[in-house]
């Protein structure tokens, strides 16, 4: 099983360059109401148009967006995404720093549409 998320935005083409330019990613579909964010032939994520006629229960208009969603990245380029979205200035919500529980560094943004989403290094158990 693999995961696949789907999240829903207002702006397919924008949410596309942020993901693609802050993950060093590529689009793998392309369009103004459906794309998925690929890396190295892998599926990361899929945006939809929020205002998804055939899918009427993708979204909620009364739940806000990003709500209890957090999208997390784990890279091993892991200071080299972090200088992307430096350099896009993209807001970090939490500035790299290093999580004892989860055994690695980290840190948060904010895309265009509000969700939250985590940056983090792979793993280290002998830090």
């Amino acid at each position: 099983m693999k995961s696949q998320p789907l999240i829903t935005v207002r702006d397919v083409p924008a949410s596309s360059r942020f993901y693609q330019q802050l993950l060093g990613a590529q689009s793998g579909h392309g369009g103004d109401e459906y794309e998925q964010i690929v890396l190295d032939g892998h599926l990361l994520l899929q945006l939809h148009h929020h205002d998804a006629h055939e899918h009427p229960h993708l979204c909620d208009e009364a739940i806000p967006v990003g709500n209890g969603v957090l999208l997390c990245f784990e890279t091993e380029a892991f200071e080299a995404v972090v200088e992307r979205a430096r350099s896009a200035q993209v807001h970090l919500l939490e500035e790299p720093h290093w999580n004892e529980l989860a055994g690695h560094r980290e840190c948060l943004v904010r895309d265009p549409d509000g969700y939250k989403v985590m940056l983090n290094s792979p793993f280290d158990p002998n830090a």
